[in-house]
C-alpha cells in the first residue's frame, strides 16, 4: 500500500470517528437532558466528556494533518476550490466545539454534584445545556458539508 493510500484511509477513519462520536454523544446528551432523570444524565455526561478525550480530540488532530498531508502529496494548494471552503467549514465547526466541551465538562460536574447532594439541577445546567445545543447545529452541519467536498470535490 502507498503512502498516500495509507493517510488516505486514516484519513477517512478518523473522519468518522469525529463525526460519529460527535453525533452519538450528542444524541445521548439531547435526549437525556430531556429525561430529566438525574442519575442518568451523570452517567451519560460522563460518558460523553470520556468519549470526546478517547475518540473526538485525537481525530480532531488527525483529521487537518492527514488532509493537509494528502492535499500537499496531491499538489492540491490549500486555498483552493473545495478544499478552501472544507477548511472553512472544518474550522467553524472547531469553533463551535470547543465551548461545547467546556460546556460538558462544567455540565458534567453540575450534574455530579448535584447528585451526590441529592438535589435538582441548578438553572446554570440548564443555561449550559441550551449553549450546548445551539453550538451543536452549526458544527455538525458544518461537518455534513465538509464531508460533502471531501467526497464530490466539486469545482467553485
Amino acid at each position: 500500500m502507498n503512502t498516500y493510500l495509507l493517510i488516505k484511509t486514516l484519513h477517512i477513519l478518523s473522519s468518522v470517528l469525529l463525526v460519529g462520536t460527535g453525533f452519538g454523544s450528542a444524541f445521548y446528551m439531547f435526549f437525556v437532558n430531556r429525561s430529566r432523570n438525574l442519575e442518568a444524565q451523570v452517567v451519560v455526561a460522563r460518558l460523553v466528556v470520556l468519549a470526546d478525550w478517547i475518540f473526538t480530540t485525537p481525530a480532531v488532530i488527525i483529521q487537518p494533518v492527514s488532509g493537509i498531508l494528502m492535499a500537499h502529496m496531491a499538489g492540491w494548494p490549500l486555498d483552493s476550490g473545495w478544499l478552501g471552503f472544507s477548511i472553512l467549514l472544518y474550522l467553524l465547526a472547531g469553533i463551535c466545539w470547543l465551548p461545547v466541551v467546556w460546556l460538558q465538562i462544567r455540565m458534567r460536574k453540575i450534574a455530579e454534584l448535584a447528585y451526590a447532594n441529592g438535589s435538582a439541577l441548578p438553572d446554570l445546567y440548564w443555561t449550559y445545556a441550551r449553549y450546548w445545543e445551539r453550538l451543536g447545529y452549526p458544527a455538525f452541519i458544518a461537518m455534513l458539508g465538509v464531508y460533502f467536498l471531501m467526497v464530490n470535490k466539486p469545482s467553485f
